[in-house]
Parts: structure tokens; sequence; C-alpha cells
């Protein structure tokens, strides 16, 4: 079998002499011209040459001969002729591997595969790191759900503005903004701290300014800071009244407009910025009476920032920055609630993580493909095939019982797992408050510092009262001594639920079955006596 491959040496016109050989055989050999001829050494015997360097079984002594083989070996021409002995029958030995063709192919193929793995990897880090690099505005970021959302995007490498007022520890609240952006740089980003009392217009400016130097620009800004009261109309004053909307609207409109418009500093980077969101923390424009009536200077503020959302979505969409709003749909375990429903209040809310999350899955989305939106947290996780939403309850075990927050219309919340029953006959509401007279102490009487009128509807229709102002406290039929500081009206079977923990004041209250009159905040101060009671009615 003739074997044709590249070699270095004589043309195909040169035909060396081997000694021992019958037969004329083509070597490559180095040295000759052209037209000279070699005369090479071999064998005493008829063989074949053998090429060494290729195989340990290939040498210049061999016992017989072996039978012509293919080889195929690099030389300066592809028409040179071979003749080797191999290790078996009519078998192809490469030689110094594949041809150039064939060395082309395993490269290309070699590039593509290597583009192709740094390509994944890559997209691995986008989805990882969707906001690193970014830089975020987050207005009371130095505790609370501000602060969840500036760790969430702080996790990506994101640059996080922190601006609060908490320069110095609260002696009720955790946190400064120097702890919490400590926080945000271990847990990978990087951060500056700001004081910032939204109210006052030049640190909104010195902030924004910081936050331009620092960081090159702004991209997304969340409008998280608000204020809350509780309050009926008559019980605002004009201070609580200015303290909430000049933080809440006027508050969310200065640092929008500040990180938008001021001296044209920002605006630039807003318009050139490929990913640019507003976020405000606030509800769904809920036209329901309900969510007016009891605290209306309250809602007023609040949705004074939804609609700030409403119209900037739609003034600005040419820009390609995308303004959405977001709310939680149950309470959330922060120092506003526990202000509400007290230290107990865990039970009832979910974590701050929450918001966090979905606020997350929102700011990472391409501006243009979300904007004027009110959104609902478990619903956007929910979107984003999250349904098991436990995880985010302060206390798993209670994660069906929650209390639902404002603004949202929405099922009971009572608890379902109260096996308590009810005392019989027609004076279970006398018996009751028998037992809540029985059970006051001078310790609740400092904690609460309220009084309370209860109005009965239903068979036991009536007025009665919890007096916590004074001494170790009292209860009965009636009218409180001091004066109620709130009035709570319900039908009687609703009231016993609530003292025997079926049924919760905040989620009574948010459904409609507890109606309330004067301090709110007060009146939710109740749930701490119906908890120290519910196991003696």
């Amino acid at each position: 079998m003739t074997l044709i491959g590249k070699v270095v040496g004589p043309s195909r016109k040169q035909e060396p002499t081997i000694p021992g050989s019958s037969r004329k055989q083509e070597p490559t050999v180095l040295g000759p011209s052209r037209d000279q001829e070699s005369t090479l050494p071999g064998p005493s015997r008829k063989q074949d040459l053998t090429v060494q360097g290729y195989s340990e079984e290939l040498n210049p002594t061999i016992p017989k001969p072996l039978r012509e083989q293919e080889l195929i070996v690099p030389g300066p021409s592809r028409d040179q002729e071979l003749t080797i002995p191999g290790p078996s029958r009519d078998q192809e030995l490469p030689v110094q591997g594949p041809s150039r063709e064939q060395e082309r192919t395993v490269k290309s193929k070699i590039v593509i595969i290597q583009i192709c793995q740094i390509q994944l990897f890559y997209h691995a880090i986008e989805d990882r790191q969707k906001l690193a690099g970014r830089t975020i505005f987050i207005t009371g970021a130095s505790r609370g759900i501000g602060k969840a959302i500036a760790l969430k995007a702080a996790q990506d490498g994101a640059n996080i503005v922190i601006a609060a007022k908490t320069a110095e520890p609260h002696p009720k609240l955790p946190g400064t903004i120097y702890s919490a952006a400590k926080e945000v740089e271990e847990a990978g980003g990087k951060c500056l701290p700001c004081v910032v009392d939204i109210r006052n217009e030049q640190q909104v400016i010195d902030a924004v300014q910081k936050a331009v130097s620092k960081f090159g620009g702004i991209d997304i800004l969340v409008n998280n800071a608000s204020a809350i009261s509780l309050t009926g109309t008559l019980q605002t004053d004009m201070k609580r009244y200015d303290l909430m909307h000049n933080i809440n609207t006027r508050g969310t409109f200065l640092v929008y407009v500040q990180c938008r418009l001021w001296s044209k500093v920002c605006l630039p980077y807003l318009q050139q910025s490929n990913h640019a969101h507003i976020l405000n923390l606030s509800p769904p424009l809920n036209m329901n009476p309900f969510w007016f009536k009891n605290h209306v200077a309250y809602t007023m503020a609040k949705y004074g920032m939804s609609m700030c959302v409403l119209g900037m979505a739609e003034e600005f969409k040419d820009s390609n920055i995308a303004v959405n709003a977001l709310w939680p749909k149950t309470a959330i375990h922060t120092a506003a609630i526990e202000m509400l429903s007290g230290p107990e209040a865990g039970d009832i809310s979910r974590k701050p993580e929450i918001i966090a999350d979905a606020a997350y899955a929102i700011l990472i989305k391409e501006p243009r493909t979300l904007t004027g939106k009110f959104l609902v947290d478990e619903d956007v996780l929910r979107d984003e095939g999250i349904q098991d939403l436990s995880q985010y309850a302060v206390n798993p075990a209670n994660a069906d019982n929650l209390m639902m927050d404002f603004f949202l219309d929405a099922p009971d919340v009572a608890s379902s797992h109260s096996n308590i029953k009810r005392p019989g006959g027609g004076t279970k509401i006398a018996k009751m408050f028998d037992v809540i007279q029985n059970n006051l102490n001078p310790e609740l009487v400092a904690k609460t510092n309220a009084s309370f009128l209860f109005v009965v509807k239903g068979d036991e229709e009536g007025t009665w009262f919890v007096d916590l102002k004074s001494g170790k406290g009292s209860a009965g039929k009636g009218k409180p001594p001091s004066g109620p500081d709130a009035t709570l009206t319900m039908n009687e079977k609703d009231l016993f639920d609530m003292f025997t923990g079926k049924l919760k004041p905040a989620g009574a209250f948010m459904t409609g079955k507890l109606k309330i009159s004067g301090d709110l905040q007060k009146a939710l101060k109740l749930e701490k006596l119906m908890g120290m009671l519910k196991s003696k009615l």
C-alpha cells in the first residue's frame, strides 16, 4: 500500500537505492538538492524503511518485513509518497496531527465553545448583579423598609445613597445613617450616608450634588420616607397635618424635582441613564370613602405621593424614566407598626424583606416596559414565580392571620384557629367586662395611658368603658370617668371575638367591623390588653 505524505527533501523523481531491498522506495531525506540521488544504508534483508520517532515498535532492525501501509506525514508536497512498515495490516497511522483544514476546523470549534462559555459566564454574572454599578438614592433608609431595599441592592454591588435624618442614635428607634451605611458596604455595595430632612430643600440639594460627585449620577430614586398619624379631622392639629404633607407629598415632589432638575446637574444623568427608575412607597388610589373617614389627613398625604406616580409617569415616559408605586398587602414589621399595635405587632406582620424583594424585581426591569403602575408586593413576587410567602412572615406559624395594610379592600383577616368558648347566657359582655376589671393593674395603666368607650350593637346594646389613665385602672358599664380618648363601635359578637383573640383590633378596623373615632393610634393599643386577657375569657 502506498503512503502519501509531506516530506522535506527530494522530489518525486528522486528514487534512492536502498541496499537489501528488492524494490525502490521513496524515503524522506534532508540535504540533497532536487536532482540528486541519495543512497541510504538499510537492513541486510528485504525490508521496508523504518521511520523512527513515531512509534516504539518501529526501529532499524525488524525480524521480518511488514506490509506497506499508508502514513500521513508533514512535508513540502502533498504528492510525495513514503512507504513504511506499520503495526497491522491495511491500517493507516496518522502522524503529526490533522491537516491544515482540519486544524482550522478544530480551532474554530474551540473558539466558538470558548466564546459561548464566556457569554454564559457573563450572563450568569448579569443575572446575579443586575444593579451592579447603579446609583440608588433612597430616602428614609436608616432603618425599616428603606434599609431593606438598600441591602438587597447592595448584594448586586450597587451604589447606595442613604438620605435620612438620624445621624445620632435615637432613644427608641434603631439605627443611624452610618450604621446602615456599614451594613450596605458589608453586603457588597458602596454607600454615601447623607443627613437629610426631606422637608429641607437645601439638604436635599446638597445630598443630590454629593451623590453625583461621588458616583457620577443617579439611576434610581426610591421615595420611602413617610410620616403617619391615624387621627380624625378634629384630632389632627396643623402641626401634624403639615408634618405628614411636608414629608409625604412635598418631600416626594421635592426630591424628585431636585434629582431631575436641580441646576441641570442631575437631568443629563437621568436622561443618559439606560435604567432610570422612580419608585414611591405609596398605595393605589382607592376612592372608597372608608379609607378617608377615620384619617383623612394621612390619606391625603399618602395619596399625594401616589398622584406623583400617576402624573409623572405620563409626563416623563418619553425620557425612558419609569415611575411606579409599590405598597404592601399586609402590615410590615417596622417602628411605625409597633407604634400602632405594640410589640406584639410581629405576630400580624411580614418582614421588610418582602418589600425589598418586590422592589428589586421592579427596579431590574427595562424602564419602558413597566411605568405608571400601582403594584402590590405579593402580586409582584407571585409574578416572579414565588408562591410560598410564609417565609416573609415574622411568625411563620401565623402566616395566614396577618393584618391587611391600609388602602386595600381585603377580606376578613380574623384568626380561625382560636377554640375559646364564649360564656353562655345573655350577659356575656357584662361578664367579659367583669373579667377585664379583675385583671387591670398599674403597669398596664402606665403603658397605655388612655381611656376607651365601647358602643355595643346587638342583643346587649349599650356602652361600656375601659379606663387606663390612673390607679390600677377600671372597666364597666357606662362612660369612662375621664372621658374617652377613642370610641369603638361594633356588634357584640365582634367585640367578644376581639377580646378573646379571634379578631385583631387592627384587622377588625381594616375590614370595617370596627369603627373608631378619636385617637386611632391609642385605640390600637388595646391589642396588648386583649392579648393579656385572651387566656382568661
